[in-house]
């Protein structure tokens, strides 16, 4: 890829701004935790593997912001960039995983100095994970990848979601060799599919083809859709998934038409304290994300719902891909014993 999603660099983030893609690449700076809640609140960043990878990457700006500071007022202000951080957005739970991750390495840590070294370096430490993560879950997901398969494919799970490679694109990218080629939803409301997905793929040379998301049950219908791939924000224990909303309709569709339904994401997505889908928090948006985009409003006015996620049971999904390995027709048990390897 010729861009990179995000950058920790000489004690400050460096965030790829999202909201303005695909028409320029903008590298707005954060050198503190609120700046980057805003930056995930706002949709500079988003993708939930590249959420957590900001989170982390904000607390370790905050610890040497701070780092000059006593011992006791150092750790306050740590507090202060967890809780700002945490509250950011709420479904996405490599959120909440990164941040305990960057907990436990404070730990180890001594004076405020030494600290904020050692969580600049696990912040680096969680993006490379990541990065290593999709890779592998790109060639377990290819092997389930048909020659010349066409896929469809739902909001942005590439490397603009991650620290690189990408989860559901990730498996399109591993898989390129085998002839595939892509519908990509436009994904309302704030058309992340057509804005990202479309431009990323077509900046590799990946055959894709841009659809409305209501055109996706008609291809099926016609014959046109081998497989569905997507990404997750969050995997409760027994398999169900919450992804950008109008996923769910996806796979009912995908199960009509006897089309397998694929969900790629790290086993940091799987969320072994949250039992069902019922138990995920959906996070609602602003209703001006409905009414218009940017600086244009279409809509009368009316009231608005705007939920950014649904969740689609267990048992509409074929498998979930994953680092560690790919699990068929997820259930319960079969989630606890690959989260044990």
């Amino acid at each position: 890829m010729s861009f990179d999603t995000l950058r920790l660099k000489s004690g400050k983030l460096e965030l790829i701004d999202q909201r303005l893609l695909p028409g320029r690449i903008e590298y707005p700076v954060y050198d503190t935790a609120s700046g980057v809640a805003d930056a995930i609140k706002g949709m500079v960043v988003r993708g939930a593997p590249a959420i957590g990878c900001a989170a982390a990457c904000g607390i370790a700006v905050e610890a040497i912001r701070f780092s000059h500071l006593e011992s006791g007022e150092f750790l306050a202000k740590m507090e202060d960039a967890f809780s700002v951080l945490a509250s950011s957005r709420p479904t996405a739970v490599n959120l909440f995983w990164a941040l305990d991750r960057m907990r436990e390495a404070m730990k180890r840590g001594g004076n405020p100095a030494e600290i904020a070294m050692l969580l600049e370096r696990e912040a680096g430490s969680i993006i490379a994970q990541d990065v290593e993560d999709n890779l592998a879950m790109g060639m377990h997901g290819a092997e389930l990848v048909p020659d010349g398969a066409r896929i469809v494919t739902y909001c942005n799970a590439g490397a603009l979601a991650t620290a690189g490679h990408g989860t559901a694109l990730g498996v399109i990218r591993s898989a390129r060799h085998k002839g595939i080629s892509v519908y990509s939803c436009e994904t309302r409301p704030l058309l992340q599919g057509a804005r990202l997905t479309a431009w990323e793929l077509s900046m590799e040379n990946i055959p894709v083809t841009l659809i409305c998301d209501s055109m996706a049950g008609y291809l099926m219908q016609k014959g046109e859709i081998d497989l569905a791939i997507v990404g997750a924000d969050r995997v409760a224990a027994n398999g169900d998934t919450a992804n950008k909303i109008g996923t769910y309709t996806l796979a009912v569709l995908a199960k009509r038409h006897g089309i397998p339904f694929h969900v790629a994401c790290p086993t940091s997505t799987i969320d072994p304290n949250t039992p069902t889908g019922n138990e995920i928090p959906i996070e609602e948006r602003d209703s001006s994300e409905v009414r218009g985009y940017r600086d244009v409003e279409w809509a009368a006015d009316v009231p608005v719902r705007n939920p950014a996620f649904d969740v689609t049971p267990a048992e509409l999904v074929t498998s979930i891909i994953t680092e560690k390995g790919v699990i068929m027709a997820p259930d319960s048990a079969k989630i606890s014993a690959l989260l044990a390897r």
